[in-house]
């Protein structure tokens, strides 16, 4: 019987790092994306040449309540059920503290705490019984982040959210957990300076990023192994060894 996933943020990145590798398996997947329809539209099609699966796209900003009800009416008009839920979607600023608006710090946890929050809610009938629910969290939610203070807040917010969600939906057989990354090769990343690069790695016991698909085997681990629920994985290559 064939499985499907709903995968916010999964045209880039760790998402679609984790929708390539739920492809492989043979689900069919709606992956949601922001704005770049073009790059959304290349990795669907290079996800149905892996596998004779369907892939549904959706246009969904998660800075918004809008997309939140186009989710929701769209599983409802389609009749679709979901096996798992990754809410990999999210945002940062990396505004200095003193120039952090009180609007950029809503927006941020808005996208990255409310958006996932409000959309479960309106579509937790819709998991199918057994299920699994997947957050992206990160490193900078545990560890002291100097980039971007709302990001890490809200990524700590993230991680309490997963553990506080576990009573929630024991009524459902819906198991949730996280995927707490430290550095991921993606294309943000690849952006970064050669010396700030070189910098990181140094505080990385195995002298590099992680590649997208390390972080999706996770993913799947957590999907697939029953006895996981309200934890918080973290995969940072022994960050901060020294």
């Amino acid at each position: 019987m064939k499985k499907t996933a709903l995968i916010t943020g999964g045209t880039k990145g760790i998402g679609k790092s984790v929708a390539t590798s739920l492809a492989k398996r043979g689900y069919d997947l709606i992956l949601t994306y922001s704005s770049d329809s073009k790059i959304a539209k290349t990795t669907a099609d290079e996800l149905k040449g892996l596998s004779a699966v369907n892939v549904f796209l959706l246009q969904a900003d998660s800075t918004s309540v809008d997309a939140i009800t186009g989710i929701a009416e769209y599983l409802a008009e389609k009749e679709i059920m979901l096996d798992t839920v990754i809410f990999n979607a999210g945002i940062t600023c990396r505004d200095a503290f003193e120039q952090i608006t009180l609007s950029d710090w809503e927006r941020v946890f808005f996208a990255n705490v409310h958006f996932p929050v409000f959309l479960l809610q309106s579509i937790v009938g819709r998991v199918s019984k057994g299920g699994s629910v997947v957050f992206t969290g990160s490193l900078m939610g545990i560890e002291p982040h100097s980039v971007s203070l709302v990001y890490g807040v809200s990524k700590s917010a993230v991680h309490s959210l997963v553990k506080n969600l576990v009573k929630f939906l024991v009524p459902y057989d819906i198991r949730v957990n996280a995927v707490a990354p430290g550095f991921v090769d993606t294309e943000w990343q690849k952006t970064k300076p050669t010396e700030v690069r070189k910098s990181i790695e140094s505080k990385i016991s195995v002298g590099r990023f992680s590649e997208p698909e390390e972080i999706a085997e996770v993913f799947l681990m957590l999907m697939d192994n029953k006895y996981f629920n309200g934890e918080i994985v973290v995969v940072d290559g022994g960050y901060l060894y020294k």
